[in-house]
């Protein structure tokens, strides 16, 4: 029981960390682009059924951003690679996203072999396609000269990947998965964030007028840091 409550305290400062991190760090946010740490461009496109689906209606996920065609044959040959990271991968649980999908994005220009393809390979995520081949609005927008191509983002809408191939894609999602932490581990997280913390909060007050609203703010959230430092772990 001594472990099981001290484990949740451990939790619920790292928990609290979290938050003062995100506050010490707004001015952060990433822009929308291409590259790896970027914001994906948004998405949105139809369903073979007719159904609008925006790639940000999926945040939260851990998502692979997948551009292919029905009539690529190096695209048809990574399918089963996708697929077979999709079944193992659809439940689990990551640093900043529970579940992984694909959003698949088509260069297709035949709808039926749109669909078709999509059953053959038993491929069951998000397609959508404007049916536009190399004119694809979205290929366009993510620059795609070749595919098969594809982005992995978390569920921020943050890249973390690009061109993930075969094994490649497998080995990269299982990396992301959250494990069980030990109280070790725990404690070694805990005081690596609480000095981190510290030492942004103590570079931000130095910075600011001792009289002002944001200087007292800031100094009460450090003197919560410090106090924390002293509990006995």
């Amino acid at each position: 029981m001594k472990k099981i409550i001290y484990s949740l305290t451990i939790i619920s400062v790292l928990a609290f960390i979290s938050i003062a991190a995100n506050v010490v760090d707004n001015n952060t946010e990433p822009k929308i682009g291409l590259n790896v740490g970027d914001t994906a461009p948004e998405l949105n496109f139809k369903t073979p059924e007719g159904k609008e689906v925006a790639l940000s209606s999926l945040r939260g996920k851990l998502v692979l951003v997948d551009f292919w065609a029905s009539w690529c044959r190096p695209c048809r040959r990574e399918n089963p690679n996708v697929l077979a990271t999709y079944n193992e991968f659809k439940d689990a649980n990551f640093k900043n996203a529970k579940g992984f999908t694909v959003y698949g994005v088509s260069l297709d220009k035949s709808k039926e072999s749109w669909v078709n393809a999509i059953k053959a390979d038993k491929l069951s995520w998000t397609h959508v396609s404007d049916l536009k081949y190399w004119n694809s609005a979205g290929a366009k927008l993510y620059q795609v000269r070749g595919i098969p191509s594809n982005f992995l983002i978390d569920g921020n809408g943050i890249i973390l990947a690009k061109n993930l191939r075969g094994s490649q894609l497998k080995e990269f999602v299982n990396k992301l998965v959250v494990k069980e932490k030990t109280l070790d581990e725990l404690n070694k997280e805990l005081k690596t964030n609480l000095d981190e913390i510290e030492k942004k909060l103590t570079e931000q007050i130095s910075k600011l007028d001792t009289k002002s609203t944001e200087y007292k703010a800031l100094s009460k959230k450090l003197k919560s840091v410090q106090k924390m430092q002293k509990i006995s772990l």
